[in-house]
């Protein structure tokens, strides 16, 4: 079940969606000029969304599903953390009650609806706002798949955005809140918001290591055998570096902000561990960095073994000419046929006995001295070489 939620009669709006689904590097959104702040782009006819309540505490986690926000009102105030996972965007009702139960300015919603929007954080009056990119491989796929999840921390409540219900990178918190491993019940609410940063900030590693890969095979490739095929894998892949740089830039900053600037619902304890998770978005930048300079190099790369490949054929057809050239001299000075009656100078070899064979073999002895002279200048030594590299 997938909710883009955009509005279609919108112009701008049929150009985002487009740009999204095709994971596109120049997506944000953006509203029509003259628009209403506060204004929410979702279908009319949007399904509602999956709500999963999480609510534990030291002693014990239980499981339920809401039917609708209103449900969650009784979790927001209790000592327990309870986590609000909102998967899907849903429709207009959803969020006209998602703003009395949260107590949800209009812009904060927008921020949310309206994907995707840059990774940041906001802070109001009694929730913190956190808009992050989660990106994870498709199942069965070697392209990953890039979302918008939006985080409300509450003081001792969180609630979670996603744009879609398929999945997420979140499996892993949800089994130490289960299981009581590790301490996430121990923590409150802020913990939470750390530990699922963490989880996407980690799901771009995976990702990372599959370009890592492709870049080594096509090192490989753009120099043994490049192709038009080999132009479009480097092309793709710097595209699909470039949009998880955008990704993760933003999302070092907004993490900044949260170790920099604080927050009353952010103790200095959470702090500590968000310096890590920092630390993790610089490596993924690194990375990200690295990657995009080697596929730089392999354009650079390509373009010359391309030049190189020209140079070969082009050597090839000039060796070959050089050794017609004279053997089509001889063959058209004997061509022209004079009459020998006339003149004894007039080609006197045409009535020789042997004149055929000595034609023949000063055209195979000139053959021969070039082939020889080529070789000794070692002209024939690259035709070897690129024949074995391509193994035949």
């Amino acid at each position: 079940m997938i909710h883009k939620n955009l509005n279609m009669s919108s112009p701008v709006g049929q150009k985002i969606k487009n740009d999204h689904d095709d994971d596109s590097y120049v997506d944000y959104f953006y509203d029509d000029p003259g628009a209403l702040p506060g204004n929410l782009d979702l279908e009319a006819d949007a399904l509602p969304p999956e709500i999963v309540l999480i609510d534990y505490c030291e002693a014990k986690a239980t499981r339920s599903e809401l039917a609708n926000p209103q449900e969650a009102a009784t979790y927001l105030d209790t000592e327990s953390v309870s986590w609000i996972d909102m998967l899907g965007l849903g429709n207009k009702e959803t969020w006209r009650q998602m703003g009395e139960v949260f107590n949800l300015h209009l812009i904060a919603q927008e921020d949310v609806v309206n994907v995707p929007q840059r990774p940041k954080v906001v802070d109001y009056e009694d929730h913190l706002l956190i808009i992050a990119w989660m990106v994870m491989i498709k199942p069965n796929s070697s392209n990953f798949h890039k979302e918008q999840v939006s985080f409300i921390l509450g003081k001792h409540y969180l609630l979670t955005v996603q744009e879609e219900a398929d999945y997420d990178c979140f499996d892993p918190v949800r089994d130490r809140i289960r299981k009581g491993q590790g301490a996430i019940r121990k923590n409150k609410a802020d913990y939470l918001a750390y530990t699922l940063l963490d989880s996407i900030i980690d799901g771009f590693f995976p990702v990372l290591e599959i370009y890592g890969e492709q870049i080594e095979e096509l090192e490989d490739e753009v120099v043994a055998k490049p192709t038009r095929k080999t132009l479009e894998k480097i092309y793709k892949i710097r595209r699909d570096l470039l949009t998880l740089r955008r990704a993760i830039w933003p999302q070092r900053d907004a993490i900044n902000s949260l170790i920099r600037d604080g927050s009353d619902l952010i103790s200095p304890e959470v702090r500590i561990y968000l310096r890590d998770c920092y630390d993790h978005t610089v490596q993924v930048m690194d990375m990200v960095e690295t990657y995009r300079e080697l596929s730089s190099g392999l354009m650079d790369v390509y373009l010359s073994s391309m030049g190189n490949k020209m140079n070969e054929i082009m050597k090839l057809l000039t060796v070959m000419s050089s050794i017609f050239i004279p053997l089509t001299f001889v063959a058209g000075i004997y061509g022209m046929n004079f009459n020998t009656e006339k003149s004894p100078f007039n080609m006197p070899e045409l009535n020789w006995y042997l004149g055929y064979p000595l034609c023949l073999g000063l055209m195979g002895a000139i053959a021969s001295g070039l082939v020889y002279f080529f070789w000794r200048r070692g002209w024939f030594e690259n035709f070897s070489t690129v024949k074995d590299d391509r193994g035949k």
